[in-house]
């Protein structure tokens, strides 16, 4: 089994769409990355356009880079990446909903930027708040993209909006480029790992599925289900689950045949006050203790970390990845 994991590394003030981006959590990466170091993982940092043109930041994140101890990536804000063409609407803050040429010229700005002030070619890329679809991946796929981290498993965003991946699971998918004509023409997507503490994955999404479309929803079944242990839905981050939840999940996963996981965060979390996840700094202290717990775990589990482009290669040799449905991401 392999680790990836993938950082949505971005401004302190990512969710106002309107005042200038502060950049101050950019200077906790370093002591981070020192937690990474022990134990020989190189994390992808997924970087938004303010970072990638933001000179501390450069600074930091490059020398990181320089010296093979991670890899970097692309992560579009729309309301921060020119050009600024579209409404400022909340549905214009998901990527995937504004019209593709736009798309593609916001991404071609942020990834310029990356190559200008990195001089490396990025390959793995995130859409902000999980705004993706195939038009998106179509567009990436033109920069030159090779592994994309978009896709939340067993996840809905549409009241914000924003897709529906609740049908998607945590395997690798072959995004085939419809359009092509070239059977070749693909890109692959590495899930955010998100999964069950219990064996039967699509029995426990349609459970939860069925009873969030319910009215069995206002009895708050889904919370009473996770304290009695009868469905427990966690996610491979230290925002929302403790260590102790996200090795269970680890081993649900290996249990269930997954051989890579991916573990995501923000680096915003990194620094208390910024977000939700790690309003004190005792949460934010607990955060990194939960990283380094798992890790810890990996280690002696002979769990292999990896850069995220890395399981590009991994996939092609085990021959691992969904097809039929999931091998499409729909508009």
């Amino acid at each position: 089994m392999h680790l990836a994991i993938t950082i949505d590394t971005e401004e302190d003030n990512w969710s106002d769409y309107e005042s200038v981006p502060v950049l101050s959590n950019i200077g906790r990466l370093s002591e981070l990355q020192n937690l990474f170091d022990r134990y020989k993982v190189k994390p992808t940092y997924l970087i938004t356009y303010p970072v990638a043109t933001d000179k501390n930041s450069i600074s930091i994140l490059r020398k990181i880079m320089e010296d093979d101890r991670c890899e970097i990536g692309a992560h579009l804000h729309p309301w921060n990446t020119p050009p600024f063409e579209e409404e400022r609407t909340p549905e214009n803050t998901m990527l995937f909903n504004l019209d593709e040429d736009l798309q593609y010229r916001k991404l071609e700005s942020l990834h310029s930027k990356i190559v200008e002030n990195f001089r490396f070619e990025p390959v793995t890329f995130r859409s902000g708040r999980w705004g993706f679809d195939q038009t998106v991946a179509r567009n990436i796929h033109r920069l030159g993209y090779k592994v994309d981290t978009s896709v939340s498993p067993y996840s809905s965003w549409e009241k914000y909006h924003g897709p529906d991946f609740s049908e998607y699971s945590p395997m690798p998918q072959k995004i085939q480029m419809g359009n092509s004509g070239n059977p070749d023409s693909w890109i692959l997507e590495v899930p955010a790992t998100i999964g069950f503490l219990q064996d039967n994955y699509d029995l426990c999404n349609k459970c939860l599925k069925t009873i969030s479309g319910s009215a069995l929803r206002h009895f708050r079944l889904i919370g009473i289900l996770d304290k009695l242990n009868v469905i427990n839905k966690v996610c491979l981050s230290p925002e929302p689950d403790n260590a102790e939840k996200m090795i269970r999940l680890a081993e649900s996963m290996k249990r269930n045949g997954y051989q890579l996981l991916n573990m995501f965060f923000h680096s915003t979390s990194l620094q208390h006050g910024l977000n939700h996840f790690t309003k004190t700094k005792e949460e934010a202290e607990e955060l990194t203790r939960r990283i380094d717990k798992f890790l810890e775990y990996a280690s002696a589990s002979n769990i292999r970390p990896i850069k995220l482009s890395e399981s590009l290669k991994l996939q092609l040799q085990a021959g691992k990845y969904q097809v039929g449905n999931q091998g499409r991401i729909d508009p």
